[in-house]
């Protein structure tokens, strides 16, 4: 059993361009859940389109990812999720930008979790413009074992009634259609299965349906918080729950003292992601 220890450290690089191809793209997707930014500046949370993974056809693995990734190590457990990060806003994108993205392996942990073997994978990022660094994340990874059975429809994920307790000042309602999560997959050159392959996200990866992409609920929760009291400085968010695309998704944010606290809600009050907004500006357009 390796540790993975020799990945630890290595970095790679990628290019990629704001076109207004990409920007009316995300706008069409996500309007009118976006928050309001000057003319020029692209809308936030569209760094998580730029640079994808790109791999020909006969280099896929059988859910849709790359075989090989040279940024990411090749864990033994074929199962890939998003399992939360943050993203500090130094300068906010902007059209035409072109942005070079450093990606660096931060850790590396192996654990034992309910649901059999985990993996962990940490891998910080720098967007980087001509004006320097403009976007700072971390995105966690965790990858596990594969489903033993495929979902049935007598069962249902555990509701988090902690969650659904706190009051919200704000929320957007969004509809999740296949529709939503396809042209998502599609702006993000994003190949997973679970997305867009109902057989397959149900009957071997054990889902109840098609799963709402970690980035879109992400990406809602950025644009709330923004929307709601100005660009956080520093934004942390975590995947609790897969969302089941078909349903109605709420994204919520705090009242009173609690408004820097952000939460995704769904079918019977279940939270599948929470987040929390730290220090606020507001942006400008261009000098």
């Amino acid at each position: 059993m390796t540790s993975f220890a020799e990945w630890i450290g290595r970095r790679s690089e990628e290019e990629d361009v704001v076109t207004e191809r990409l920007v009316d793209s995300f706008r069409a997707v996500f309007d009118p859940h976006l928050a309001v930014v000057p003319t020029g500046v692209a809308p936030l949370g569209i760094h998580w389109c730029l640079a994808p993974s790109i791999a020909r056809m006969g280099e896929l693995g059988p859910d849709g990812h790359p075989m090989k990734n040279r940024e990411l190590p090749p864990v033994p457990a074929p199962r890939r999720m998003w399992a939360g990060g943050w993203v500090e806003t130094i300068d906010p994108l902007r059209l035409g930008d072109r942005v070079r993205r450093v990606s660096t392996i931060a850790d590396i942990a192996r654990k034992d979790g309910r649901s059999g073997e985990l993996w962990f994978v940490g891998v910080e990022r720098d967007y980087v413009t001509e004006r320097g660094v403009a976007v700072r994340e971390r995105h966690d990874i965790v990858y596990r074992e594969a489903a033993r059975l495929p979902f049935r429809a007598t069962e249902r994920l555990a509701r988090d009634d902690a969650e659904t307790l706190r009051r919200s000042s704000r929320d957007w309602s969004v509809a999740t259609s296949p529709t939503f999560l396809f042209r998502y997959s599609a702006i993000s050159f994003n190949g997973h299965r679970v997305h867009y392959d109902l057989p397959y996200a149900v009957e071997t990866e054990g889902y109840e349906g098609l799963v709402v992409h970690a980035p879109i609920q992400a990406t809602l929760l950025l644009n709330l918080a923004t929307e709601d009291a100005g660009v956080p400085r520093r934004f942390v968010y975590r995947g609790v729950s897969p969302a089941i695309a078909g349903h109605k998704l709420t994204a919520r944010a705090g009242a009173g003292k609690e408004r820097d606290s952000l939460w995704i809600e769904g079918p019977s009050g279940r939270v599948s992601m929470t987040a929390s907004a730290v220090g606020r500006f507001e942006i400008t357009g261009r000098a």
